[in-house]
């Protein structure tokens, strides 16, 4: 596979998630490929030298923020604990379990039964199947394949979490059980593969980055994989001052090579660094057919955050010009009054903004005070910026001079 398309791959698995795998296609170099019973697999990228974002904590740094992150870690640990049912093997892919049986699970953890805890496991398990740590579908929930890339050092810790997590008290189900519901999951399965005994298993993978890695010693090799990690895992760009590989030129010239690979590269605010999608990938990913990762509601909702939050305050002269940041929060009901969909569309466009980090809720007192840019937008190239800000100015003046410059000068290219 082309260096190129390597890049795009990762960077379609980074927007979209794990990448379907024909039945016995290989993974793009730098992914772990999880093969099903039918051959057909997913792939992820692996992360460097065994770590995890965890490693943010040792610096400090804090990541990208998880919509009620309390509740979403106990329904995953609820989750591991009905579906992992021998610990003597690894945790994934483990076994089907029903969607009520987590929730029992869950409410015997935390010791309340009331209708909003059930619905914040509920959005919760939405959450997780989302970002691709569960998998759920028509009543019955499995370990989702990033957890797949949990260490093997870190099993024994998970193990121990397992036992100490409380058995629900469910009375005896007269209609369906939960092995009935699980014994139907599993007759959905050839016979041929049920034959098999094999339920997924992890193939190789590896970073991909010995070659760029291995002429250096020990701690200049972990303060590349730290400045790695940092730069793609935490919500805001981290100050130089902070890692070792980003102060020195040598050490982040290799840092960039190792993000070209995944189809990022290094972003520079003053003294402060992130990475973002390459500008040559995103061409890739337009040209090769990629589809939009949001719909049409969740675009129309954006586009009003930016131009209420970003674009009338810039107009007003109260933002730098070059700022996609701002601290003045779009109200709901100026959302409410500024579009036409329905209210569950819109809530629900708003809550899948939040997951992608493309907006944040600000709160104001008692009131729900409104939404601003999230964290992405730190994210954007120069390339990307000025994109953006055309896209901006035809969506908020499309029959203004300024929007017909735009068009004109798109036009000549």
């Amino acid at each position: 596979m082309a260096f190129e398309d390597s890049a795009v791959a990762h960077a379609r698995a980074r927007a979209g998630g794990p990448l379907r795998l024909a039945a016995g296609a290989p993974a793009t170099p730098g992914m772990v490929r999880l093969t099903r019973p039918d051959s057909t697999g997913e792939a992820l990228a692996v992360w460097p030298d065994g770590v995890t974002p965890s490693l943010l904590d040792e610096h400090q740094v804090a990541p990208v923020a998880v919509e009620r992150s309390g509740e979403t870690r106990r329904v995953l640990a609820a989750v591991l604990k009905c579906c992992w049912s021998d610990l003597s093997v690894d945790p994934w892919p483990g076994d089907p379990a029903p969607v009520e049986l987590v929730l029992d699970t869950y409410r015997e953890l935390i010791g309340r039964s009331d209708d909003l805890m059930r619905n914040w496991a509920i959005g919760a398990l939405r959450r997780l199947h989302d970002s691709a740590w569960v998998v759920m579908d028509d009543g019955v929930v499995l370990l989702g394949p990033r957890c797949a890339l949990w260490p093997v050092e870190s099993h024994a810790q998970l193990q121990e979490l397992v036992r100490r997590l409380p058995e629900p008290e469910r009375p005896e189900l007269t209609v369906v059980g939960d092995a009935d519901i699980v014994a139907a999951t599993r007759s959905e399965t050839p016979a041929a593969v049920r034959d098999e005994g094999v339920a997924g298993r992890a193939e190789g993978g590896s970073a991909g980055f010995d070659d760029l890695l291995g002429h250096y010693d020990e701690r200049r090799r972990a303060e590349l994989v730290a400045a790695f990690m940092v730069v793609e895992h935490a919500a805001e760009p981290v100050q130089e001052m902070r890692l070792a590989a980003l102060r020195d030129p040598a050490l982040r010239h290799t840092l960039g090579e190792m993000l070209a690979r995944r189809g990022r590269t290094l972003i520079q605010h003053r003294d402060r660094w992130t990475s973002g999608y390459a500008d040559a990938v995103v061409t890739g990913l337009v040209t090769g057919g990629e589809q939009p990762r949001l719909g049409v509601s969740e675009r129309a909702v954006l586009t009003l955050v930016l131009v209420h939050s970003v674009a009338i305050p810039r107009a007003e002269g109260l933002l730098p010009e070059d700022s996609w940041m701002s601290p003045h929060p779009t109200p709901v009901d100026e959302l409410r009054r500024h579009t036409q969909l329905p209210i569950g569309e819109l809530e629900a466009a708003l809550r899948v903004l939040r997951h992608a980090g493309l907006i944040g809720q600000v709160k104001a007192g008692e009131e729900a005070g409104g939404y601003v840019p999230g964290p992405q937008f730190h994210r954007l190239t120069p390339a990307a910026r000025r994109r953006l800000q055309e896209e901006l100015i035809l969506a908020a003046g499309p029959n203004t001079p300024l929007a017909a410059a735009v068009q004109a000068r798109r036009s000549a290219r």
